[in-house]
């Protein structure tokens, strides 16, 4: 019989629906059960596209000895960390305390009033290779409990008081500026591998902000090396095995420095950020291979993550009928058989890369781009693949990793003058608040969650509705944007420090307030807000917007100035607040003119056109000419490409 996670709407949530696990959703009918049974709560967090995850539940969740157990001595929550990365953050800094280490799943163990006093991430069933078993810790976790209480207690307080100071402390407010940004750029290029690209050694994340804050430094500045090694990182990321040469996208990382093996999964925010990474790379330094992998990641996206009720769903599984890969490798004799002429181009050998099979992968020093018959042998492989077992889907359709996709895909189409992405760009801003804002105006994490939406959503929803207005110049996508920047500021505004709490005020109280401000695999909620609201000040002439830009970066100023390589996209927005941002205006029909904006390298610009909206950038405005403004204050009208080129370079 199904379990209370049935009725959940997360598709990882309902994986664990018919295990025999007494499981919880998070909330307070599970806490108030371990407050009245005195029992500790066992908290798992995973998600679906994690292989470990998938080995934790076949091991241990789905064995009726270890549920027995785990029901018998505590009350089990399950919690989906995409649904709910408020509950995850809190929870990984304690398994880090307590670990040195962190990661997915993640296990821990809690007081009935949410403590945690004990936790890790992976564990097998039985001890096996030096690693304890769950099911001896969960005995030793009982005997303690109810043996030694006192210190339980005091060990959850312990942790419980350094998770709330760690949120309280805020470094003191520094001034940040070229120092910052030199200091950054300087740290990623010291990181940067000269051989295989990316930053440090492995296992090997994309980390697209790397990348970007390098980009942008690179506009006007006299080190070639700077965009060089943006150029060598995104070439060897798309030789590698990380990337999928047959459907297009990316798997979320490498295991080994090479970028051969990767972690199979794919997830849409890496989609996103690496559209978004190639399409500014491209117009910095237009090379063709760059518009292949946008080409070819849009269009795995729109094929395969599409929700058919609208909106894109958040990942694809590392495994496909319980094998990590399967769906991705092959042997010699299958390729040789179907395509020959693709053996040598994907490197394909009877040993193989990766436990005996291949993963198909490009000599880093090589073309990226097919010749013809390449190109027909890998349409070949495609259609034989699309008849194997696909990976798992998580269909969830997340507000935050949605609007990632939405603005990269935005730039994109505006890029490439890619009429079919624009009509999907609109398509997919149509359907996305219908999917997961409430009628009343309030977004919600995920369509169908009954959770609220995280300062991450926000940030992102006015930055890709921003970018939606650059795209088409019409104003309802503005409208979005700046109604749900003042309500990102009402909901989750810290009135003590300044800057974005993760959680709004109303929402649940947790045992501490998180902030989100780490430039991770995806750039934190702070950084990402800093950056959509001093673009929206500048498009809107509205300087709430761009002092509160300043605010958000100022509460993460010490952080900046400590260690500026972990926070490379908050970078940005000091560059952006630093030096001030164009703001072109191009009036009437002049398609020479967008089109020096949209496909040249500008990073420090926003851009108006269409019909206008109510704003000082609008006023007493000829027709047919281009505008470039800052602060509301334009130079003398341009009406040739060369002369709008001019007004823009650096300098």
């Amino acid at each position: 019989m199904p379990n209370r996670l049935a009725q959940e709407a997360s598709p990882y949530l309902r994986q664990h629906a018919d295990n025999p696990v007494d499981w919880f959703p998070w909330g307070e009918e599970a806490f108030a059960k371990a407050r009245s049974e005195n029992r500790p709560i066992l908290l798992s967090v995973g998600y679906s596209a994690c292989h470990w995850c998938h080995v934790m539940a076949h091991e241990s969740f789905e064995d009726p000895d270890v549920a027995a157990v785990m029901n018998e001595l505590f009350v089990n929550v399950k919690v989906d960390r995409e649904e709910r990365p408020d509950v995850d953050s809190i929870y990984m800094e304690a398994v880090q305390a307590l670990s040195g280490q962190g990661g997915w799943p993640m296990t821990v163990f809690l007081t009935p009033t949410g403590e945690p006093f004990y936790g890790g991430t992976y564990y097998p069933p039985r001890a096996t290779h030096g690693r304890p078993g769950f099911l001896e810790l969960m005995r030793a976790i009982d005997e303690a409990w109810r043996e030694r209480r006192d210190q339980v207690d005091q060990q959850a307080r312990q942790l419980t008081d350094g998770i709330r100071a760690n949120s309280a402390a805020m470094p003191a407010a520094a001034e940040v500026g070229d120092e910052q940004l030199d200091a950054a750029v300087a740290g990623l290029m010291r990181a940067f591998d000269q051989e295989w690209g990316g930053f440090g050694g492995a296992p090997k994340f994309p980390q697209p902000s790397f990348s970007e804050l390098l980009l942008h430094r690179s506009f006007d500045s006299n080190n070639p090396g700077i965009l060089a090694a943006v150029a060598s990182t995104a070439a060897a990321m798309a030789a590698g095995g990380i990337y999928d040469h047959l459907g297009g996208g990316f798997a979320r990382y490498a295991v080994e420095r090479t970028w051969t093996v990767p972690h199979f999964e794919k997830m849409l925010y890496d989609q996103a950020g690496l559209i978004r990474l190639y399409t500014r790379l491209w117009r910095a330094a237009p090379d063709p291979a760059w518009a292949q992998v946008v080409d070819e990641t849009i269009t795995y996206v729109l094929r395969d993550l599409a929700h058919p009720e609208g909106g894109i769903c958040a990942a694809e599984d590392a495994d496909s009928e319980g094998v990590e890969g399967k769906f991705y490798v092959w042997s010699l004799d299958e390729v040789t058989a179907i395509a020959p002429q693709a053996v040598d181009w994907y490197g394909v050998s009877e040993s193989g890369n990766f436990e005996g099979t291949n993963i198909l992968r490009r000599p880093l020093r090589q073309a990226l781009l097919r010749p013809a018959e390449v190109e027909e042998a890998r349409r070949a492989l495609f259609q034989v693949r699309e008849t194997r077992v696909r990976p798992g889907l998580d269909d969830k359709v997340l507000t935050e990793w949605n609007a990632m996709f939405l603005g990269a895909l935005c730039e994109a189409a505006a890029t490439f003058g890619r009429a079919d992405w624009e009509s999907a760009a609109r398509a997919l801003a149509e359907r996305l608040p219908a999917r997961t804002r409430r009628g009343d105006g309030r977004w919600m994490r995920a369509a169908g969650s009954r959770h609220l939406a995280v300062a991450a959503d926000y940030a992102w929803v006015v930055d890709a509705y921003t970018r939606l207005t650059e795209m088409t110049g019409d104003t309802a996508g503005l409208e979005t944007a700046v109604r749900t920047a003042h309500d990102m500021v009402d909901l989750f505004w810290d009135k003590d420090s300044g800057g974005l709490l993760t959680v709004a005020h109303d929402s649940e109280r947790l045992i501490t307030q998180p902030r989100d401000t780490y430039d991770g695999a995806t750039p934190s909620a702070n950084s990402v807000a800093a950056v959509a609201l001093a673009r929206l000040g500048a498009l809107t002439s509205d300087r709430t917007w761009t002092i509160r830009a300043e605010e958000i970066i100022n509460s993460i100023s010490g952080q900046i100035t400590r260690s500026p390589t972990s926070v490379t996209n908050a970078l940005l927005a000091v560059d952006l607040l630093r030096r001030g941002i164009d703001e072109v205006v191009i009036t009437g029909s002049r398609e020479d003119l967008l089109t020096v904006v949209q496909t040249g390298w500008w990073p420090r610009s926003v851009l108006a056109h269409g019909r206008g909206w109510d704003s000082p950038l609008w006023e007493g405005r000829k027709p047919d000419l281009a505008y470039v403004c800052r602060d509301a204050s334009c130079r003398a009208p341009v009406g040739d490409a060369d002369s709008l080129r001019t007004a823009l370079a650096p300098g």
